[in-house]
C-alpha cells in the first residue's frame, strides 16, 4: 500500500510539474487549446469574474505587419481597481506591473502556455509589506483564471 501511495504522489508531482512551472517570477500553465482559444477563454472568464479587460495584444499580427515571423503570441491586459488599489496603497511602485497581464504563447514544440507574474515575485520586486492577504487573494484568483482558460 505504501508503494502505491508513493507512486501516486510521484506521478501527481510530475504531472503538476509538466502542467505548471514558474521561473523568474513567471507562472506558466500548459493549455490544452491553441493560443487564440486560450486567450478567448481567458477573456471570457475574466469578464465573468468582474475584471475589466483593457486590451488584447496580438504580437504575431504585429510581427507580420513588420514583415517578421513570430509563433502565435498574445497578451491580455486586465484588472480591477478594488484589487490593484490596495496593492498600490501598500507600495506604489507596484503600479508599474499593474494592470495584470497574461501572456499566451506557442513554444517551439507547439505547446501552448498561459503565463502571468507571480504575486510573490511582485512582493519581492517591490518590497511589498503588510499586504499578504491581498497578495494571497490575487495569487488564488490568477491561478483560477489560468486554470479555467487552459482546460
Amino acid at each position: 500500500m505504501r508503494c502505491v501511495l508513493r507512486l501516486v504522489l510521484v506521478a501527481s508531482t510530475l504531472l503538476f510539474a509538466m502542467l505548471t512551472h514558474a521561473a523568474d517570477g513567471l507562472v506558466a500553465v500548459k493549455s490544452s487549446h491553441d493560443v487564440k482559444a486560450t486567450a478567448d477563454k481567458l477573456e471570457s472568464v475574466l469578464k465573468e469574474k468582474g475584471m475589466t479587460v483593457m486590451a488584447r495584444v496580438n504580437h504575431q499580427q504585429g510581427a507580420e505587419k513588420a514583415g517578421l515571423e513570430l509563433r502565435p503570441t498574445e497578451v491580455v491586459i486586465f484588472g480591477n481597481p478594488k484589487v490593484g488599489t490596495p496593492l498600490m496603497q501598500c507600495t506604489q511602485s507596484v503600479a508599474i506591473d499593474l494592470p495584470q497581464k497574461a501572456l499566451i504563447w506557442e513554444d517551439a514544440n507547439g505547446d501552448v502556455w498561459l503565463g502571468y507574474n507571480d504575486p510573490q515575485y511582485l512582493k519581492s520586486r517591490h518590497g511589498i509589506e503588510g499586504c499578504d492577504e491581498v497578495l494571497g487573494k490575487v495569487s488564488g484568483a490568477l491561478g483560477n483564471f489560468a486554470k479555467a482558460a487552459t482546460r
